[in-house]
């Protein structure tokens, strides 16, 4: 997700046809049929903006419904974490909604291709990574631009992630925070076995990375987009696609360059 514009306001009148998504949970539930009751609700094939009610996984499914439709996500935090949510309050709505800043991100492109020669595709704004199905590590070439970076990497899994992504998965493997614009894409090994000093490596947002698994039937590997999974994968594809951009809004001062910096000095 490199690269987004300078946040700036997204509305320069307040927006009137608003679409409520709401995550399964009870929270998020109740939230959302007092603010439609509030607010009205329109639904998502004519609105102009979603307001996104749950945690960052749930913002994250309402991103791949919209983002092909230009439609800006602003998020209540009804979840835990809410990394990518705003505070949540149904105070001063539509005044929240007007000032909100806005911040553009791309999604990174998986190709992978089965050990029976299928061929599968999806996007994501958070990360891609491969990861070990048994007891066996697993052991991938990787490749960065047709060359050969590591000819084998015996480990538990690897993760490329976006600047977005990176405080997700990737914090929780050891990888890099990485500010939006800093046109980087982390690449992170989980526990790396072999080579065994080897923490990952910063790649342009350009790169294209390949990963070809070795020994495919003795130590199976699954490959995860966001929310979809291939299982026993031969070789994983991953570069960033800026044909689509996703719109995150958020409130003054808390958006998520800031969120990014001071995720990196947090206790």
């Amino acid at each position: 997700m490199s690269t987004p514009s300078t946040p700036e306001r997204r509305f320069s009148k307040p927006p009137e046809r608003i679409a409520f998504l709401a995550s399964p949970t009870e929270i998020a539930q109740k939230t959302r049929h007092r603010l439609i009751s509030t607010y009205g609700d329109t639904p998502l094939c004519d609105a102009e903006l979603v307001v996104c009610l749950g945690g960052d996984g749930f913002l994250l499914e309402v991103l791949h419904k919209v983002a092909e439709r230009g439609i800006p996500v602003y998020g209540l935090n009804c979840g835990s974490v809410g990394f990518l949510l705003n505070t949540m309050s149904d105070e001063d709505l539509i005044q929240r909604l007007t000032k909100a800043q806005a911040s553009e991100v791309h999604p990174l492109r998986m190709n992978a291709i089965g050990r029976d020669g299928t061929r599968h595709e999806g996007i994501a704004f958070n990360d891609v990574f491969l990861f070990r199905q048994t007891r066996q590590a697993a052991k991938i070439k990787v490749e960065v631009d047709d060359r050969v970076r590591l000819p084998e990497l015996i480990c538990d899994g690897i993760i490329v992630a976006t600047p977005a992504g990176s405080t997700a998965y990737n914090l929780s493997a050891h990888g890099p925070i990485v500010p939006l614009t800093a046109n980087l894409l982390p690449l992170t090994p989980i526990s790396a076995f072999r080579p065994r000093r080897w923490r990952g490596a910063l790649l342009p947002s350009n790169a294209v990375v390949r990963l070809t698994l070795s020994e495919q039937e003795k130590r199976p590997c699954a490959a995860v987009a966001d929310f979809m999974e291939v299982r026993d994968v031969a070789e994983v594809v991953v570069r960033e696609d800026r044909s689509i951009t996703a719109t995150i809004l958020f409130d003054p001062d808390h958006g998520l360059s800031e969120r990014i910096i001071a995720e990196q000095f947090a206790e």
